[in-house]
Protein backbone atom coordinates (compact mmCIF):
# COMPACT_ATOMS: atom_id res chain seq x y z
CA UNK A 1 0.00 0.00 0.00
CA UNK A 2 1.44 3.42 -0.90
CA UNK A 3 2.33 5.85 1.87
CA UNK A 4 -0.36 8.35 2.84
CA UNK A 5 -0.21 11.61 0.92
CA UNK A 6 -2.23 14.76 1.55
CA UNK A 7 -4.43 16.15 -1.25
CA UNK A 8 -5.56 19.63 -0.12
CA UNK A 9 -6.95 20.40 -3.60
CA UNK A 10 -9.27 17.38 -3.32
CA UNK A 11 -10.29 18.34 0.21
CA UNK A 12 -11.09 21.88 -0.97
CA UNK A 13 -13.25 20.55 -3.82
CA UNK A 14 -15.15 18.16 -1.54
CA UNK A 15 -15.63 20.86 1.09
CA UNK A 16 -16.96 23.24 -1.59
CA UNK A 17 -19.49 20.62 -2.71
CA UNK A 18 -20.58 19.88 0.86
CA UNK A 19 -20.99 23.52 1.91
CA UNK A 20 -22.51 24.47 -1.44
CA UNK A 21 -25.16 21.74 -1.17
CA UNK A 22 -25.82 22.64 2.46
CA UNK A 23 -26.48 26.20 1.29
CA UNK A 24 -28.83 24.91 -1.43
CA UNK A 25 -30.78 22.95 1.19
CA UNK A 26 -30.93 25.99 3.43
CA UNK A 27 -32.21 28.25 0.65
CA UNK A 28 -34.60 25.67 -0.82
CA UNK A 29 -37.57 26.28 1.57
CA UNK A 30 -37.52 30.00 0.82
CA UNK A 31 -37.35 29.37 -2.92
CA UNK A 32 -40.28 26.96 -2.77
CA UNK A 33 -42.30 29.32 -0.58
CA UNK A 34 -41.76 32.21 -2.99
CA UNK A 35 -43.16 30.16 -5.86
CA UNK A 36 -40.44 31.27 -8.26
CA UNK A 37 -40.97 33.20 -11.49
CA UNK A 38 -44.28 32.98 -13.29
CA UNK A 39 -44.62 29.82 -15.33
CA UNK A 40 -41.95 27.90 -13.42
CA UNK A 41 -42.73 24.25 -12.70
CA UNK A 42 -43.91 23.78 -9.07
CA UNK A 43 -41.36 22.09 -6.85
CA UNK A 44 -41.46 19.64 -3.99
CA UNK A 45 -39.13 19.92 -0.98
CA UNK A 46 -35.75 18.23 -1.29
CA UNK A 47 -36.43 14.65 -0.21
CA UNK A 48 -34.20 12.49 1.95
CA UNK A 49 -33.58 10.16 -1.01
CA UNK A 50 -32.37 13.09 -3.11
CA UNK A 51 -30.07 14.25 -0.30
CA UNK A 52 -28.60 10.79 0.22
CA UNK A 53 -27.99 10.45 -3.52
CA UNK A 54 -25.99 13.67 -3.58
CA UNK A 55 -23.94 12.75 -0.51
CA UNK A 56 -23.22 9.32 -2.03
CA UNK A 57 -22.03 11.04 -5.22
CA UNK A 58 -19.70 13.27 -3.19
CA UNK A 59 -18.29 10.21 -1.41
CA UNK A 60 -17.72 8.48 -4.77
CA UNK A 61 -15.80 11.53 -6.02
CA UNK A 62 -13.77 11.65 -2.83
CA UNK A 63 -12.88 7.96 -2.98
CA UNK A 64 -11.71 8.29 -6.58
CA UNK A 65 -9.67 11.45 -6.10
CA UNK A 66 -8.02 10.94 -2.69
CA UNK A 67 -5.60 8.48 -1.11
CA UNK A 68 -5.14 5.55 -1.71
CA UNK A 69 -6.93 5.32 -5.09
CA UNK A 70 -5.12 8.38 -6.44
CA UNK A 71 -1.66 7.04 -5.55
CA UNK A 72 -2.39 3.49 -6.69
CA UNK A 73 -3.79 4.62 -10.04
CA UNK A 74 -1.06 7.14 -10.87
CA UNK A 75 2.00 5.32 -9.54
CA UNK A 76 1.33 1.59 -9.54
CA UNK A 77 -1.70 -0.08 -11.18
CA UNK A 78 -3.71 0.73 -14.30
CA UNK A 79 -6.53 -1.50 -12.99
CA UNK A 80 -7.00 0.93 -10.09
CA UNK A 81 -6.90 3.76 -12.63
CA UNK A 82 -9.91 2.06 -14.26
CA UNK A 83 -11.68 1.93 -10.88
CA UNK A 84 -11.06 5.67 -10.58
CA UNK A 85 -12.52 6.34 -14.04
CA UNK A 86 -15.55 4.18 -13.22
CA UNK A 87 -16.24 6.25 -10.12
CA UNK A 88 -15.85 9.49 -12.10
CA UNK A 89 -18.06 8.42 -15.01
CA UNK A 90 -20.59 5.79 -13.93
CA UNK A 91 -21.08 6.28 -10.19
CA UNK A 92 -20.66 9.90 -9.08
CA UNK A 93 -22.35 11.76 -12.00
CA UNK A 94 -25.79 10.06 -11.85
CA UNK A 95 -25.87 10.31 -8.06
CA UNK A 96 -25.03 14.02 -8.11
CA UNK A 97 -27.67 14.68 -10.79
CA UNK A 98 -30.24 12.76 -8.76
CA UNK A 99 -29.38 14.85 -5.72
CA UNK A 100 -29.67 18.32 -7.25
CA UNK A 101 -33.11 19.93 -6.90
CA UNK A 102 -34.61 21.03 -10.24
CA UNK A 103 -34.99 24.67 -9.15
CA UNK A 104 -31.22 24.88 -8.62
CA UNK A 105 -30.37 23.34 -12.00
CA UNK A 106 -32.94 25.60 -13.65
CA UNK A 107 -31.23 28.67 -12.27
CA UNK A 108 -27.78 27.36 -13.18
CA UNK A 109 -28.68 27.10 -16.87
CA UNK A 110 -31.15 30.01 -17.01
CA UNK A 111 -29.07 32.27 -19.35
CA UNK A 112 -30.38 31.56 -22.84
CA UNK A 113 -27.01 30.60 -24.41
CA UNK A 114 -26.27 28.19 -21.55
CA UNK A 115 -29.76 26.66 -21.72
CA UNK A 116 -29.58 26.08 -25.49
CA UNK A 117 -26.09 24.57 -25.18
CA UNK A 118 -27.14 22.20 -22.38
CA UNK A 119 -30.31 21.22 -24.24
CA UNK A 120 -28.24 20.38 -27.34
CA UNK A 121 -25.49 18.49 -25.51
CA UNK A 122 -27.98 16.41 -23.50
CA UNK A 123 -29.88 15.13 -26.53
CA UNK A 124 -29.53 11.34 -26.27
CA UNK A 125 -27.67 10.81 -29.53
CA UNK A 126 -25.35 13.77 -28.98
CA UNK A 127 -24.61 12.83 -25.35
CA UNK A 128 -24.02 9.19 -26.29
CA UNK A 129 -21.57 10.04 -29.09
CA UNK A 130 -19.79 12.71 -27.06
CA UNK A 131 -19.26 10.53 -23.99
CA UNK A 132 -17.97 7.56 -25.96
CA UNK A 133 -15.67 9.79 -28.01
CA UNK A 134 -14.22 11.01 -24.70
CA UNK A 135 -13.84 7.40 -23.51
CA UNK A 136 -11.90 6.49 -26.66
CA UNK A 137 -9.70 9.58 -26.54
CA UNK A 138 -8.93 9.31 -22.82
CA UNK A 139 -7.85 5.68 -23.30
CA UNK A 140 -5.62 6.46 -26.27
CA UNK A 141 -2.09 5.45 -25.19
CA UNK A 142 -0.53 8.81 -26.12
CA UNK A 143 -3.05 10.66 -23.93
CA UNK A 144 -2.81 8.23 -21.00
CA UNK A 145 1.00 8.21 -20.95
CA UNK A 146 1.16 12.00 -21.21
CA UNK A 147 -1.52 12.58 -18.54
CA UNK A 148 0.23 10.32 -16.04
CA UNK A 149 3.37 12.46 -16.39
CA UNK A 150 1.55 15.82 -16.15
CA UNK A 151 -0.72 16.68 -13.21
CA UNK A 152 -2.50 19.58 -15.04
CA UNK A 153 -3.21 17.36 -18.06
CA UNK A 154 -4.38 14.54 -15.80
CA UNK A 155 -6.79 16.89 -14.03
CA UNK A 156 -8.07 18.11 -17.42
CA UNK A 157 -8.69 14.53 -18.58
CA UNK A 158 -10.67 13.77 -15.41
CA UNK A 159 -12.64 17.01 -15.70
CA UNK A 160 -13.58 16.30 -19.33
CA UNK A 161 -14.49 12.69 -18.49
CA UNK A 162 -16.68 13.74 -15.55
CA UNK A 163 -18.36 16.55 -17.53
CA UNK A 164 -19.16 14.30 -20.48
CA UNK A 165 -20.52 11.69 -18.04
CA UNK A 166 -22.90 14.29 -16.57
CA UNK A 167 -24.21 14.93 -20.09
CA UNK A 168 -24.47 11.19 -20.80
CA UNK A 169 -26.52 10.54 -17.65
CA UNK A 170 -28.80 13.54 -18.11
CA UNK A 171 -31.31 11.78 -20.46
CA UNK A 172 -31.58 8.90 -17.97
CA UNK A 173 -31.99 10.98 -14.80
CA UNK A 174 -34.33 13.63 -16.33
CA UNK A 175 -33.37 16.30 -13.77
CA UNK A 176 -35.59 18.96 -15.40
CA UNK A 177 -39.15 17.73 -16.03
CA UNK A 178 -39.95 20.49 -18.54
CA UNK A 179 -37.26 19.37 -21.01
CA UNK A 180 -37.91 16.65 -23.59
CA UNK A 181 -37.30 13.27 -22.03
CA UNK A 182 -36.96 9.66 -23.05
CA UNK A 183 -39.62 7.08 -22.26
CA UNK A 184 -38.64 4.12 -20.09
CA UNK A 185 -38.09 1.87 -23.17
CA UNK A 186 -36.05 4.69 -24.71
CA UNK A 187 -33.87 4.91 -21.61
CA UNK A 188 -33.29 1.16 -21.64
CA UNK A 189 -32.23 1.31 -25.30
CA UNK A 190 -29.98 4.27 -24.55
CA UNK A 191 -28.20 2.46 -21.71
CA UNK A 192 -27.99 -0.74 -23.75
CA UNK A 193 -26.11 1.14 -26.47
CA UNK A 194 -23.91 2.69 -23.82
CA UNK A 195 -23.07 -0.76 -22.45
CA UNK A 196 -21.90 -1.95 -25.89
CA UNK A 197 -19.66 0.86 -27.12
CA UNK A 198 -16.98 0.74 -24.35
CA UNK A 199 -16.34 -2.94 -25.12
CA UNK A 200 -14.10 -1.81 -27.99
CA UNK A 201 -11.32 -0.29 -25.85
CA UNK A 202 -11.98 -2.92 -23.17
CA UNK A 203 -11.30 -5.70 -25.71
CA UNK A 204 -7.98 -4.15 -26.71
CA UNK A 205 -6.95 -4.07 -23.07
CA UNK A 206 -8.13 -7.60 -22.30
CA UNK A 207 -6.63 -9.38 -25.30
CA UNK A 208 -3.38 -7.47 -25.75
CA UNK A 209 -0.29 -9.62 -25.15
CA UNK A 210 2.02 -6.69 -24.46
CA UNK A 211 1.69 -3.43 -22.52
CA UNK A 212 -0.36 -0.73 -24.26
CA UNK A 213 0.50 2.01 -21.76
CA UNK A 214 4.28 2.25 -21.51
CA UNK A 215 4.11 4.41 -18.40
CA UNK A 216 3.11 1.41 -16.29
CA UNK A 217 6.24 -0.44 -17.39
CA UNK A 218 8.28 2.15 -15.50
CA UNK A 219 6.49 2.00 -12.12
CA UNK A 220 6.89 -0.49 -9.24
CA UNK A 221 4.60 -3.51 -9.33
CA UNK A 222 2.36 -4.32 -6.38
CA UNK A 223 1.02 -7.64 -5.07
CA UNK A 224 2.78 -9.67 -7.77
CA UNK A 225 0.60 -8.27 -10.59
CA UNK A 226 2.68 -7.81 -13.75
CA UNK A 227 1.94 -5.05 -16.24
CA UNK A 228 0.08 -7.24 -18.77
CA UNK A 229 -2.12 -8.91 -16.14
CA UNK A 230 -2.83 -5.49 -14.66
CA UNK A 231 -3.93 -4.29 -18.09
CA UNK A 232 -6.14 -7.33 -18.61
CA UNK A 233 -7.79 -6.83 -15.20
CA UNK A 234 -8.48 -3.22 -16.18
CA UNK A 235 -10.11 -4.34 -19.44
CA UNK A 236 -12.33 -6.85 -17.65
CA UNK A 237 -13.33 -4.24 -15.08
CA UNK A 238 -14.23 -1.80 -17.86
CA UNK A 239 -16.27 -4.40 -19.73
CA UNK A 240 -17.85 -6.40 -16.91
CA UNK A 241 -17.86 -3.89 -14.05
CA UNK A 242 -19.08 -0.94 -16.12
CA UNK A 243 -21.54 -3.13 -18.00
CA UNK A 244 -22.93 -4.52 -14.74
CA UNK A 245 -23.61 -1.01 -13.42
CA UNK A 246 -25.42 -0.05 -16.63
CA UNK A 247 -27.47 -3.25 -16.70
CA UNK A 248 -28.48 -2.73 -13.08
CA UNK A 249 -29.85 0.65 -14.15
CA UNK A 250 -31.63 -0.97 -17.10
CA UNK A 251 -33.20 -3.52 -14.74
CA UNK A 252 -34.34 -0.79 -12.33
CA UNK A 253 -35.94 1.18 -15.18
CA UNK A 254 -37.63 -1.97 -16.50
CA UNK A 255 -39.19 -2.85 -13.15
CA UNK A 256 -40.37 0.73 -12.70
CA UNK A 257 -41.92 0.68 -16.19
CA UNK A 258 -43.52 -2.72 -15.53
CA UNK A 259 -45.00 -1.44 -12.26
CA UNK A 260 -46.51 1.53 -14.10
CA UNK A 261 -48.05 -0.82 -16.68
CA UNK A 262 -49.59 -2.95 -13.97
CA UNK A 263 -51.12 0.17 -12.41
CA UNK A 264 -52.35 1.30 -15.83
CA UNK A 265 -50.20 4.45 -15.69
CA UNK A 266 -47.95 3.74 -18.68
CA UNK A 267 -48.70 5.37 -22.01
CA UNK A 268 -49.99 3.10 -24.77
CA UNK A 269 -47.42 2.73 -27.55
CA UNK A 270 -48.84 4.44 -30.63
CA UNK A 271 -47.36 5.97 -33.76
CA UNK A 272 -47.58 9.42 -32.12
CA UNK A 273 -45.62 8.16 -29.13
CA UNK A 274 -43.01 6.64 -31.46
CA UNK A 275 -42.68 9.93 -33.36
CA UNK A 276 -42.24 11.82 -30.09
CA UNK A 277 -39.47 9.42 -29.12
CA UNK A 278 -37.72 10.05 -32.45
CA UNK A 279 -37.91 13.78 -31.75
CA UNK A 280 -36.21 13.30 -28.39
CA UNK A 281 -33.44 11.31 -30.12
CA UNK A 282 -33.29 14.08 -32.75
CA UNK A 283 -33.94 11.51 -35.51
CA UNK A 284 -37.10 13.07 -36.93
CA UNK A 285 -36.90 15.78 -39.56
Amino acid sequence: MPAWHAHPDVWFLIAALVFGYALVLRVSPRVLASGGPAGEVPEAPVSSARRWAFWAGVVALWLGADWPVHELSENFLFSVHMVQHTLFSLVAPPLLLLGLPPWFLRRMIRPAPVFHLVRFLTRPLVALILFNAVILITHWPVIVNAALRSEPLHFTVHFVLFSSALLMWWPVIDPLPEMKKLSEPGKMLYLFLQSILPTVPASFLTFANEPIYRFYETVPRLWGIDVVNDQQIAGLMMKIGGGLLLWMCIAAIYFRWNAKEERGESEEITWEVFERELEVWDLKR
